[in-house]
């Protein structure tokens, strides 16, 4: 099939791409300085939770607003064939995920492979890490790709990406202390758990922190999350609200790619 082909064609590009090479090698770099630092796998895969939460978000934002306008010329062209713009889409969405999926998991992976410090125990933690860098990446390069969509102006796609990058990441925090802070004498965790199923970035932290069974090191949404549903309960309902966030990002981008004029 021709999608098939563009799919393969994409991620055989991405995958030389020098931006997408230097995205695995400094993931590389910062997993070995941590673990050289802390001496230990599970030590490293802890001080890895801010780079994740703040570096993939901004990266795949970034990177997919500046990869959609750069390769705008091709997608007309492949709009041009008798494709479905549905399908079309599909490719052009899964072509630019794998290979940042691919370069997010070697970079974290590689350097605790080469120290030989794959075991059992540390298993489910460094899968958790893939998991959520891995809806990270699916989600915020939905996003991207929308933004890519509804702004032909490179300039303000740029911005508009950055301040959703910021936002998710850096205000939304604040806005919850605030929050909390504020509304301190009522009951708190209804709303709470509201406003962390409503940032992905937040809904990512209480994942890695539950499976690192830290809730000190939550945050205040992290807390009441692990305090209301417990361990178990409380990281399926953060994976499933993940799976939410890949899938309607995916699917607003999909749409305005369908309905926009070329």
């Amino acid at each position: 099939m021709l999608i098939l082909a563009v799919l393969r064609a994409q991620v055989a590009e991405l995958s030389r791409n020098r931006w997408v090479l230097s995205y695995t090698v400094l993931l590389a770099v910062l997993t070995e300085a941590l673990y050289q630092l802390s001496g230990s796998a599970p030590r490293a895969l802890s001080g890895l939770l801010n780079v994740v939460l703040l570096l993939v978000p901004l990266v795949i934002t970034v990177f997919g607003v500046v990869y959609w306008h750069t390769s705008r010329e091709f997608t007309e062209l492949l709009l041009a064939q008798p494709l479905p713009r549905r399908a079309l889409w599909c490719g052009l969405y899964l072509g630019l995920t794998i290979p940042l999926v691919l370069a997010y998991a070697v970079g974290i992976t590689l350097p605790l492979l080469l120290h030989r410090e794959l075991t059992a125990a540390i298993a489910p933690l460094l899968a958790m890490y893939l998991l959520v860098g891995t809806a990270l990446t699916l989600c915020f390069a939905a996003i991207a790709l929308w933004i890519g969509a509804t702004q032909d102006d490179r300039l303000k796609a740029l911005g508009l990406a950055l301040g959703i990058w910021f936002a998710a990441t850096v205000l939304y925090d604040g806005l919850v202390v605030w929050f909390a802070t504020v509304y301190s004498d009522w009951p708190l965790e209804k709303p709470m758990l509201a406003l962390m199923f409503a940032n992905p970035v937040d809904l990512a932290r209480t994942v890695l922190m539950l499976q690192l069974d830290s809730a000190a090191l939550m945050g205040y949404t992290g807390a009441v999350l692990a305090n209301v549903l417990g361990g178990y309960r409380g990281a399926l309902a953060t994976i499933t609200a993940l799976a939410l966030w890949i899938l309607l990002p995916a699917l607003a981008a999909g749409r305005s790619f369908v309905k926009k004029d070329f």
